[in-house]
């Protein structure tokens, strides 16, 4: 393989540019079955038809896994909302829409949302009494079987040069609550620092899908104890912080 230039460095992974194919090289410690869980999951979600890099091959990179999908030319959501800050609103627009297509499809063999959630709530730090109150809610909450990406953010979505949004890393994908895609989401925003882009999201993303927002807002103490498993310090903190927010305003 000739890797032309690095695309992303993230934790326990880089991405490559090689030629017409996008190669995702995990570190050599990094676990076996999560790398063919991501290659599994993505190999799904293209059959539901929505518009993804497809994968080529799961391979070996001087003895690190690897995934190889195609290369997609364009820039992300983020990089245009970072080069075209007036026109912000309407990528959000465009963002909730395509999430929306993503909530549309179902996929029978995902992982189940609530199942992954309950496993990483019982990982947290947090004391049995908030793991017991979480772990009762979220089984309170409605089943659905929505398709839900688990890391939707504008930096993982692709518009190609000819204007075809593509969706990438599907590391995350389950199924069920599209409202708990979306409080990831929101939290994703908030995260980053942009509190107004997560609030213009959310109003967005309620209106559009026709969500009560405090529906919403009662995922989010649950996905965010979820998510504080993993992340920097500074994240987890930030995290467990919306765990006690019980009825967030």
């Amino acid at each position: 393989m000739n890797f032309d230039k690095v695309i992303a460095v993230r934790k326990n992974k880089t991405v490559y540019r090689d030629g017409e194919r996008c190669v995702k090289v995990f570190d050599a410690d990094y676990s076996k079955s999560d790398v063919l869980n991501e290659a599994l999951n993505q190999a799904r979600i293209e059959e539901t038809g929505l518009n993804i890099p497809k994968i080529l091959e799961v391979t070996m990179v001087e003895s690190k896994w690897a995934i190889v999908s195609e290369f997609i030319e364009g820039k992300t959501l983020a990089q245009l909302m970072q080069e075209d800050s007036e026109r912000k609103d309407e990528y959000l627009e465009l963002l909730v829409d395509i999430q929306l297509s993503v909530h549309a499809k179902t996929c029978p063999m995902l992982n189940k949302l609530k199942d992954k959630m309950n496993r990483k709530i019982s990982m947290s730090s947090l004391d049995a009494t908030t793991r017991y109150d979480l772990h009762t809610r979220l089984e309170g909450m409605p089943k659905h079987k929505k398709v839900c990406h688990g890391d939707f953010n504008p930096s993982n979505v692709i518009i190609a040069e000819d204007g075809t949004p593509y969706i990438i890393d599907w590391s995350h994908a389950t199924q069920g609550n599209a409202s708990a895609d979306a409080a990831r989401t929101y939290l994703l925003f908030w995260l980053n620092g942009d509190i107004d882009g997560a609030k213009k999201y959310l109003n967005l993303f309620c209106r559009k899908s026709n969500t009560a927002k405090q529906y919403v807002q009662k995922w989010m103490p649950i996905v965010a104890a979820s998510q504080s498993v993993k992340g920097n310090e500074k994240e987890r903190e930030l995290l467990l912080s919306w765990v006690d927010v019980v009825d967030y305003e």
